[in-house]
């Protein structure tokens, strides 16, 4: 047997805040009260007896007071402490390998660990908006509050194009625009200007070692 109180609203103003109260047993719903409804519904023969009774006696005031003591209250502290915060989202843009069709190359943005949920991922070719060749996931939630989200395009790239990813999300002031840059990532340069390095010292070392060879 549980009881599931739920307090749902949607706005600050608290407009519409609704209390719903469900009597459950063995996993199915025999009573219900709403506030919208103002009084007790069962549904099942226990349930409409149940509601029969309780909408007459106190039990109907205690859930009417409810709406105020329990929704109201905990509903300030829900916007204060969690609703009205935001965090940005991490934007990573990247080159992945594209499924067997008609373009040879593929790009991924991807938002990590923003909140809350709602964001807007939007690809731009040269400044114009694309459409085709488009797919995204779902907002997928991390279990820590914050989501992330994926994006990929599929493109045939063409000479000196542009293209960018465009995050909107109510913790930017306005939209950001990441430009794909083709060259490798840093990280991959550093790794191949370290290869060269010892490739020359390596070259150097065998030269040395030759002259001195040849010289004894």
């Amino acid at each position: 047997h549980q009881v599931v109180k739920q307090c749902r609203f949607s706005s600050k103003d608290l407009q519409g805040i609704e209390l719903i109260d469900s009597y459950v047993f063995n996993q199915a719903e025999y009573i219900r009260f709403n506030s919208t409804v103002g009084k007790y519904v069962g549904y099942t023969e226990l349930g409409l007896k149940n509601a029969e009774a309780w909408n007459k006696g106190p039990e109907l005031a205690q859930e009417l007071g409810e709406l105020e003591r329990v929704c109201k209250g905990n509903a300030a502290i829900d916007y204060s402490n969690i609703l009205d915060k935001t965090v940005a989202p991490h934007v990573r843009l990247s080159s992945v390998a594209p499924p067997i069709g008609r373009h040879p190359a593929m790009l991924m943005c991807s938002a990590y660990d923003f909140y809350p949920k709602p964001i807007k991922v939007t690809w731009l070719r040269d400044g114009g908006e694309v459409k085709s060749d488009v797919t995204s996931t779902e907002e997928l939630a991390n279990g820590d509050w914050y989501y992330q989200i994926h994006s990929h395009l599929e493109y045939t790239p063409r000479s000196g194009e542009k293209i960018s990813c465009m995050v909107e999300h109510i913790s930017l002031t306005e939209p950001m625009v990441y430009d794909w840059d083709p060259s490798l990532p840093e990280a991959e340069r550093n790794k191949i200007a370290i290869g060269a390095s010892g490739l020359v010292l390596g070259a150097i070392l065998a030269l040395a070692g030759l002259i001195y060879y040849k010289k004894k």
